[in-house]
């Protein structure tokens, strides 16, 4: 699929067909729309292998033979919306999104392998004053909402952590810490991105990739101290998740010991009747009131008590 838009006064109207000035959105691609892309905008095949690589990290490329720039981002998205003891529950991933300078045409490109629904909230958000025909302020911007994004999905997944914190006081189980498990999967790869993210703006500061004009010097140390936010949180959420998950595993090995040792003072009381019926049971000489049926059932009973004031005693029995 292929869109191109162009600005109008602060805002973005669809047009037919490609303009100077103009940015074209590119997901789910055809054969076709690719040998579009190659031919009619001479965008090399490298490029487009990196730009619709759903494994390629994130980094800054130039073309001098064509005069192309290609800078890829991680962005996030949700993998998943379930529902669980009454708890939403939003497990997060992120995707490449790749932008292509053009500036012999004026062209900008941005390409993902899926359909990224924020690049849609981004150019229907007001305020942004989006203009297409400085490519260089469109890239920081749109780094700038990514970055929101992050921020978004990170207070969301903060606010998950502390609801299942709430359910794990009440009953710990399996599934439980599996969520938990699923939650810092979703902070690792935030972490990795936004590494990549950084070093990727840090690359177009200092290498000049994308020729950053005296104007946009504020635009970009907006961007840099949000990834710089970004970051941090991330940080402190996954070490909070840490923390909680080995706290509550610990919890759960402690109840697993409490239960062995139950068992295992269980096992120990009732093996003393077993013990005396045997001996009585096999006619051992010299027994005192063999004759008598209850005598055993006594010194079983008299045994068991014993045995478990020893146990409660030594905290083997709690």
């Amino acid at each position: 699929m292929i869109t191109y838009c162009r600005s109008n006064h602060g805002a973005l109207e669809t047009i037919d067909k490609p303009e100077p000035g103009c940015w074209i959105n590119v997901y789910e691609p055809t054969e076709k729309e690719l040998s579009w892309l190659s031919q009619s905008l001479d965008i090399s095949p490298n490029f487009l292998s990196k730009a619709f690589d759903e494994e390629e990290s994130a980094h800054a490329d130039v073309d001098p033979d064509n005069d192309q720039v290609l800078v890829i981002v991680d962005c996030p998205y949700i993998v998943s919306e379930d529902c669980q003891h009454g708890k939403k529950i939003t497990q997060y991933d992120t995707l490449p999104i790749s932008f292509i300078f053009i500036p012999k045409e004026k062209y900008l490109l941005t390409l993902s392998l899926h359909h990224n629904e924020y690049l849609d909230e981004f150019a229907k958000k007001k305020g942004n004053a989006i203009d297409t025909a400085h490519p260089q302020q469109f890239l920081l911007k749109t780094l700038l909402f990514i970055c929101e994004v992050y921020l978004h999905s990170l207070r969301v997944i903060n606010r998950q952590i502390h609801e299942y914190e709430k359910l794990l006081r009440k009953r710990i189980n399996d599934s439980d810490l599996l969520i938990m498990l699923d939650f810092e999967k979703s902070l690792i790869y935030f972490t990795t991105s936004l590494q990549g993210l950084r070093a990727t703006v840090s690359h177009v500061e200092f290498k000049e990739t994308v020729h950053i004009t005296s104007d946009e010097d504020e635009l970009l140390d907006n961007v840099k101290i949000e990834i710089a936010q970004a970051s941090e949180m991330c940080n402190i959420y996954t070490d909070i998740l840490e923390g909680i998950t080995d706290a509550f595993s610990n919890v759960l090995n402690n109840n697993l010991n409490t239960t062995m040792r139950i068992l295992t003072g269980i096992t120990i009381i009732l093996a003393m009747p077993t013990i005396i019926f045997s001996f009585y049971g096999m006619n051992v000489a010299g027994l005192p009131l063999a004759e008598l049926w209850w005598y055993p059932v006594l010194i079983a009973v008299i045994l068991c008590v014993i045995v478990f004031l020893v146990l409660k005693y030594t905290r083997i029995l709690k």
